[in-house]
């Protein structure tokens, strides 16, 4: 499956896809096989599988499991070029735009390189935007980023055109795990009437309804994952 073209498609067709976020350091082996039957039995289109920080081999170990109970893509969100691995069907190449880090704008990039060149995986060069959330979160203490305040919508939309102007195939709007302040359908709305490439929206979400907004306000994949592992949806 050409996921990237997934998602283009289904930007054009307004098909409304959802992705549960799994962080292989909070997760054991003995957990996967519940989280993929319950993922397996939902309305999920996607298993993302990655975090900011990330116990040495424990993306690997997880990853592995994962595939012997899954039956959708599995695709990588690393928040280190350490945590890829070849049990996957894709990978997020982020490019972290909204921040003035060059450790997340290249060199995480330029470290991949060896493993990337020897993979099979779907690479998806990605432009990853940091939305405030209220909250510090731990995407913000390693990237030691600022992330971009919400009110701040027309820094937002010329940062992810400029993502899209440098060839970023995504947008990858991040209000981070834990926020109490989800990105809002204005702003999601304002990226959608502005870029012309499918928009991810992550981060504190905890509620159909708030699911619903979010594709509403234009974008494609939703991401969910605290309230996944709650049990509070689905």
């Amino acid at each position: 499956m050409n996921i990237l073209k997934t998602l283009e498609t289904a930007k054009e067709n307004h098909q409304k896809l959802i992705a549960v976020l799994v962080d292989p350091d909070k997760t054991s082996t003995n957990d996967v096989k519940d989280i993929c039957n319950r993922i397996n039995n939902a309305a999920i289109d996607y298993l993302f599988l990655g975090g900011s920080t990330v116990s040495n081999h424990q993306t690997e170990i997880i990853a592995k499991e994962i595939q012997k109970y899954i039956t959708i893509p599995v695709v990588l969100f690393p928040g280190d070029y350490k945590h890829l691995t070849h049990y996957a069907d894709a990978v997020l190449l982020l490019n972290l735009i909204s921040g003035n880090n060059p450790e997340y704008l290249i060199h995480q990039q330029v470290k991949a390189v060896p493993f990337l060149t020897k993979s099979s995986l779907e690479i998806i060069p990605t432009g990853y935007v940091l939305i405030d959330g209220g909250t510090e979160t731990s995407t913000i203490k390693v990237t030691q980023t600022t992330p971009i305040h919400q009110q701040a919508e027309q820094q937002i939309v010329h940062t992810c055109l400029a993502g899209q102007y440098m060839g970023q195939k995504l947008l990858y709007l991040e209000a981070g795990s834990g926020a109490t302040l989800p990105v809002g359908k204005d702003v999601v709305m304002s990226v959608y009437n502005s870029v012309n490439i499918p928009i991810i929206v992550g981060g504190g979400i905890r509620s159909l309804n708030k699911i619903n907004e979010i594709h509403n306000a234009g974008a494609t994949l939703v991401i969910i994952g605290t309230a996944f592992e709650k049990n509070k949806i689905f």
